[in-house]
């Protein structure tokens, strides 16, 4: 299982500092964990391989591009550093 840690600061509140963690088995396609916490609490959930399809498919958009604006977000900070924002809700 491979895993990410990112530091994130959401738009929403951007004093606030959050930890994204994104773990996976073989690439993010097939599904992946998230853990999000504030360091007072944290929130975990999954998203599987069929959610994964269903989203691509409602915003229309090709499942691998899809997949690969999933990597660029949720673990590929370095290369995609302000192309992305999060909103804590």
């Amino acid at each position: 299982m491979e895993k990410t840690l990112t530091r994130i600061h959401p738009v929403s509140d951007p004093e606030a500092t959050y930890f994204l963690q994104v773990s996976w088995e073989k690439d993010l396609g097939t599904g992946f964990g998230l853990l999000l916490s504030d360091c007072q609490c944290a929130w975990t959930g999954t998203v599987s391989e069929a959610d994964i399809s269903r989203e691509a498919a409602d915003i229309e958009m090709d499942r691998e591009k899809y997949v690969e604006e999933l990597r660029k977000a949720l673990i590929a900070r370095e290369e995609s550093a302000g192309k992305y924002n999060f909103v804590i809700s």
